[in-house]
């Protein structure tokens, strides 16, 4: 497994299908996905989508647990201003391991390879997934890929070979420090200013200090669709409930970005999509 294998799904992927659907390399978030072809437009199992504990189908699922989540990561831990988002390669740990998820409804491992985060704007919040219509100012997304597979290159062709965990982050107004590795995270988000651009994150982590006190014991999953070009619905959502406190200076950082074409890289979320028919469970304990 290569440490790049989500950077390569979420550049070439998008690029590759994109050219093929609109005769162009180039996809932006100006209009939130709703000027994105191919399918895109066409596609009945899209992301993201509106959460509702009243309408999802409560569900004695097991909970989603990470494996090798408290090893230390390998170094230097790299995000990169990759024009549409922030990105983190998640490597393998200093022990040989790749960090993993399992349980919920997902059928074996998962191989967590990629993390990257989307928000809005100093007047808009920027979670892709709403709840009960209430959108948070950012979401994280954890990429995996079935260990069925033997890249995300391949898992991403089949449907339930793409896994995401997803969490919500919410501005804290207080002042107070936090010191997770999601706002390691953002902070350093400050020394990427401009696209390719990239900052070594400081010190050690694991993937357990990257979430920090992200709640895994309540969540909803779906399934849906990768939320950019080409859209591919081959993924399994797991959407946790409960938001991560990031401070408010932090979000400012992420508003002062700039995008491949030089544009203030702000609102990279796509739209709420159609559930068509689609069951959304929420985890209730045994």
């Amino acid at each position: 497994m290569q440490a790049s294998a989500f950077h390569k799904l979420l550049l070439l992927l998008p690029v590759a299908f994109f050219e093929i659907a609109n005769g162009a390399g180039d996809w932006t978030y100006l209009s939130n996905g709703k000027d994105w072809g191919h399918l895109c437009s066409t596609g009945k199992l899209q992301s993201p989508i509106s959460l509702d504990i009243k309408t999802a189908v409560k569900k004695a699922i097991p909970r989603v647990w990470f494996g090798h989540h408290t090893q230390e990561l390998s170094r230097p831990l790299i995000i990169k201003n990759n024009g549409h988002t922030i990105h983190l390669d998640i490597p393998m740990t200093i022990k040989g391991r790749q960090p993993y998820i399992a349980g919920g409804r997902l059928s074996g491992r998962y191989h967590a390879v990629g993390l990257h985060i989307h928000w809005g704007s100093k007047n808009s919040a920027g979670s892709e997934h709403s709840l009960k219509r209430f959108r948070y100012d950012a979401e994280v997304h954890i990429v995996c890929y079935s260990e069925k597979y033997k890249d995300i290159m391949e898992a991403v062709q089949h449907k339930g070979g793409i896994a995401v965990a997803a969490i919500f982050l919410a501005a804290d107004k207080t002042g107070r420090t936090h010191i997770h590795g999601l706002s390691k995270i953002v902070d350093a988000s400050a020394r990427t200013p401009i696209y390719e651009s990239n900052a070594t994150i400081p010190g050690s982590y694991s993937l357990k200090d990257m979430i920090g006190n992200a709640n895994l014991e309540q969540f909803y999953s779906y399934d849906g669709s990768l939320t950019t070009p080409d859209c591919r619905e081959s993924v399994i959502w797991n959407v946790f409930s409960k938001a991560v406190l990031v401070s408010f200076d932090g979000f400012a950082r992420l508003w002062k970005l700039r995008d491949h074409s030089g544009n203030r890289l702000i609102n990279n979320f796509r739209t709420v999509q159609a559930l068509n028919n689609r069951t959304v469970y929420y985890r209730i304990k045994r």
